[in-house]
């Protein structure tokens, strides 16, 4: 999982010119911003082509906040290993990488494609002593169900955001989707990129806690970032950089997440991030918890129909849950690498503790 897009931030003309990193970046590293086209497009390029314009705010007060790269997007491995438990620490030593990453993962059935997007902070901080909790690692994100229309990268109908331990739906306007079991939050606005000729859905996360919603019901309140997706990853050139680009990295990837999903020093469960209180993690404030963070398959809004894991999982039984869909939606997966671990899954769902990232 390690790669070599961990340089500083370079004057642009230099920047265009730096390639993806290593193989589990992306599933092949040639390939580029995609245009539209007949052909099929690959479920890397389709993750590209719907990958979020992402507003993140920044706080840079406190020894927490590490001058606001607390509040810098990463991949799990920033610090060039896989142990989850020393992430808290490391983020604030020299020799680590905040350039910027997402992950990524695609089902697909034969009417709509899902695609759940994980925003990765190496620290849930706070600056104030009452009542506030942080801990190790902080993984937060969305799902996307894009219809397959017939054009090559389909029309995005709705989206599901993860804030802490509740999930807010969103859709575009004009999207045939309606509120179903559950009432539709807001708007889900598009932009253009600057980096490419596509529209993007729009995202954003608070600072500290790192909860994410459709942009603006969360915005930039003073200092942040704003990530622009791409094939390649930047490193902010401060707390107030508003064009930055990230990299995506497939979940499936060999060696990926999905595939380090059992491992004892990364994960403390099937979806659960291994975090301890080492450091200064609670100092200053009411507490630091442990193993509170999650990957997408322990995603999990305590109060909705859908089990845990289920919004990356079996998104279609989530969107069917969330949305009415008046085209209908297949609910048999034409491509889903979760389903090998549906039992293992359906017993964490039961029997894991519930987080609140």
């Amino acid at each position: 999982m390690l790669d070599a897009t961990t340089a500083a931030r370079r004057p642009r003309p230099v920047r265009a010119l730096i390639a993806a990193g290593a193989a589990a970046v992306l599933a092949t590293a040639t390939l580029t911003i995609p245009t539209p086209a007949t052909a099929a497009v690959s479920r890397a390029e389709l993750a590209l082509r719907w990958a979020p314009i992402h507003y993140q705010d920044v706080d840079a007060t406190g020894s927490h906040a590490l001058s606001g790269r607390s509040d810098y997007l990463t991949r799990v491995d920033f610090d060039g290993d896989l142990n989850g438990r020393n992430n808290w620490d490391r983020a604030g030593q020299t020799g680590v990488s905040f350039a910027a990453h997402a992950y990524y993962s695609v089902v697909e059935t034969n009417t709509h494609w899902y695609i759940t997007y994980l925003f990765f902070h190496p620290r849930d901080w706070t600056d104030h002593p009452f009542f506030e909790t942080e801990h190790e690692n902080d993984g937060e994100g969305a799902l996307f169900a894009i219809e397959r229309d017939g054009s090559a990268y389909g029309v995005l109908r709705s989206a599901v955001t993860v804030a802490h331990s509740d999930f807010f739906s969103y859709t575009p306007a004009g999207s045939t989707w309606t509120s179903g079991g559950e009432s539709i939050d807001g708007t889900l606005r598009f932009q253009a990129s600057p980096h490419d000729t596509f529209t993007h859905p729009v995202t954003a996360q608070e600072a500290q806690g790192h909860g994410l919603k459709a942009h603006p019901q969360y915005d930039i309140n003073g200092d942040g970032l704003v990530y622009y997706p791409s094939t390649v990853a930047e490193t902010p050139s401060g707390g107030n950089d508003r064009d930055v680009r990230y990299q995506l990295i497939d979940i499936f990837a060999a060696d990926g997440l999905w595939a380090q999903r059992a491992n004892p020093s990364l994960f403390a469960g099937l979806g659960t991030f291994a975090g301890d209180t080492s450091g200064d993690c609670g100092v200053g404030t009411w507490s630091c918890s442990t193993n509170s963070a999650n990957a997408p398959w322990g995603w999990d809004d305590g109060d909705d129909a859908p089990a845990r894991g289920e919004i990356a999982s079996d998104p279609a039984k989530l969107a069917a849950a969330y949305f009415t869909v008046p085209s209908g939606l297949a609910r048999t997966y034409s491509y889903n690498p979760y389903a090998g671990a549906a039992a293992a899954l359906a017993e964490a769902a039961r029997t894991a503790t519930p987080t609140v990232d």
